[in-house]
């Protein structure tokens, strides 16, 4: 299994962006965005200049549906 390299959260964002995700609301730091095909909501905690933990990132993208295999391939 590939290990997840270091992300960003815009790098996240365009990611999910790519693969039908849409942008629903942002309170604060943290922004959900939902995909309508999958009824998926994610949340991801936007700090500028800081990469998100590799576990949380692990975790926002298995909660999207992807593996980390899925994200490496079509990033």
């Amino acid at each position: 299994m590939p290990r997840l390299p270091q992300v960003t959260a815009q790098e996240l964002i365009r990611f999910l962006k790519s693969q039908g995700f849409v942008e629903d609301r942002q309170v604060g730091s943290h922004l959900t965005l939902w995909h309508a095909g999958r009824s998926i909501s994610v949340t991801i905690p936007v700090h500028t200049g800081c990469d998100i933990g590799r576990g949380l990132a692990v975790r926002i993208l298995k909660d999207a549906g992807f593996s980390v295999d899925e994200y490496m391939r079509l990033h």
